[in-house]
């Protein structure tokens, strides 16, 4: 059975990262694993000596404090993390899914993504997290850390989920496209939606040769499917083409670059997640 891991933190993108879960594996028939990540868990707060200063008792009064105050903190957040879980799994059996698993762990959300990523057919997590910054549009800071951690496809969620019928991969003819044409063939996520491969910049024959074998491979599978090569900017002509063809779904592959070239001229990847105003599904 296929299985779908479901990254929630609680925030105003949890909705949708449910409603996307759900849309997802009921189309993959798969399980759901919810997961939470709780703060790592720390040894009481330690203080400098302070004995000289302040006395020993006053020292050994205040440390206790500090140590029951730490012990209601933990209790505080597991008794968040329960919440959470439940209103996930609830949220998911309204929406008719009967497998689904909850789970809360202490560390990074990163970390915990190695250890299951195994497992995981498909990784759903939110565009922007519990301290988003909408105005100015800043990413979740686990996202691109996510995604690069992640051997399996990651779906990143907009702020809300709508139908997809309409799909639109961005085709470089690179490892991470021809995973994506790979996964649309083998995988039912996908199975029945109109596909528009698109690349970006200026044809040349093995560009052309590449682009029209999975084109092919597409249509052979059952797809309505139409390919395109298009001069341009390629986050603007990316953008422009999900508005003018109201596109519900993006594909494309990510960070294809290095760390340092894309701190140099940044990444398509991120900017097509900030901008685009419609789910994102990765491919590495």
């Amino acid at each position: 059975m296929s299985s779908i891991l479901s990254c929630t933190d609680g925030s105003v993108y949890a909705r949708s990262v449910y409603d996307h879960t759900a849309w997802a594996a009921q189309r993959m028939a798969a399980a759901v694993h919810i997961l939470h990540c709780l703060e790592p868990r720390r040894n009481p707060a330690a203080l400098t000596d302070l004995s000289g200063a302040i006395g020993v008792d006053a020292q050994a009064k205040l440390t206790a404090e500090l140590v029951t105050l730490d012990e209601a903190r933990a209790r505080v957040a597991q008794a968040h993390a329960r919440a959470i879980l439940a209103d996930a799994e609830r949220h998911l059996a309204a929406a008719g899914l009967t497998c689904v698993m909850g789970e809360a762990i202490h560390g990074e959300l990163t970390d915990a993504i190695t250890r299951f990523d195994a497992t995981a057919d498909l990784v759903v997590i939110g565009k922007r997290g519990e301290h988003a910054d909408f105005a100015k549009l800043h990413l979740g800071g686990n996202l691109e850390r996510v995604i690069r951690s992640c051997h399996h496809p990651v779906l990143v969620a907009s702020r809300a989920f709508a139908p997809i019928e309409r799909v639109l991969v961005a085709f470089d003819g690179g490892p991470s496209s021809r995973a994506a044409i790979d996964f649309a063939v083998t995988n039912p996520l996908m199975r029945g939606f109109s596909l528009h491969l698109l690349h970006v910049g200026n044809p040349n024959p093995e560009l052309q040769s590449s682009l029209e074998a999975a084109r092919s491979q597409l249509a052979a599978a059952g797809f309505v499917v139409a390919a395109d090569v298009v001069p341009g900017d390629v986050e603007q002509v990316i953008v422009d083409t999900v508005k003018k063809e109201s596109v519900n779904l993006l594909v494309m592959g990510a960070y294809g670059h290095s760390r340092i070239r894309q701190f140099i001229v940044g990444s398509t990847t991120t900017t097509m997640v900030r901008t685009c105003q419609i789910p994102v599904l990765m491919f590495r």
